[in-house]
């Protein structure tokens, strides 16, 4: 798929409905901060649930994302089928991005389906677990906070810091090299584990490449 460094995809004709296929981060962390901090103070002040509980069952909850992360990237996101439908689902899902990837604002699930999503993943959490699912489904959610926002960062910035570059490149060249490894966005775990990984000693960094992946700069206007 040809990457294109301006513009961004049409996924709908009908107006509202393409609307809601972008979203800002600010209005994403806004929806679900205040819900994450209202059930963990409701598991700890109305369930009794011990901190050493809430932090276990949180932290343990971020974990299973990184794992969710990879699937649903490799199996979903990357779905490869002969049904013309299942293709135009895989390309508005993600495959605009691979085409678009300076778009910003489809770079975090938009607020309509995000919320039908995690409705349906809460009811399926809470039937499993019960209670515990007012603690795991709070940590589940923070952990694709972390991922969308990481996702940002790597297509926004250079890596902050020496050692998170190759997080950074791990993600540039599933972009522009290899489609079928580094599934890993928040984690390259899950990539050693299956042998998906990119062996970034061999790989040569194309800069070029690398600035097509990145958003673009506004222009200050003197």
């Amino acid at each position: 798929m040809k990457i294109h460094n301006k513009g961004q995809a049409r996924l709908f004709k009908n107006p509202y409905l393409e609307l809601l296929t972008k979203a800002n981060p600010l209005i994403i962390w806004g929806m679900y901060l205040p819900a994450i901090a209202y059930l963990l103070w409701y598991s700890h002040d109305t369930l009794q649930f011990s901190l050493l509980k809430i932090f276990l069952l949180f932290t343990g909850a971020i974990f299973c994302w990184t794992l969710f992360e990879y699937i649903a990237h490799r199996y979903v996101f990357h779905w490869i089928s002969d049904e013309p439908r299942m293709r135009r689902f895989a390309y508005v899902l993600h495959g605009n991005h691979h085409e678009y990837p300076r778009d910003r604002q489809r770079l975090f699930m938009p607020p309509v389906p995000s919320l039908l999503i995690v409705s349906v993943l809460f009811t399926l959490c809470y039937l499993a677990m019960r209670e515990n699912a007012f603690v795991f489904f709070p940590g589940f959610v923070f952990g694709y906070l972390l991922y969308a926002s990481m996702h940002y960062a790597i297509h926004a910035w250079a890596p902050p810091f020496k050692w998170m570059k190759p997080l950074w490149r791990n993600h540039h060249l599933h972009h522009y090299k290899n489609e079928e490894l580094g599934f890993g966005v928040s984690s390259t775990l899950w990539d050693w584990v299956f042998q998906t990984r990119f062996d970034l000693k061999k790989e040569k960094e194309d800069p070029q490449k690398v600035r097509d992946l990145l958003f673009e700069r506004k222009q200050k206007i003197s």
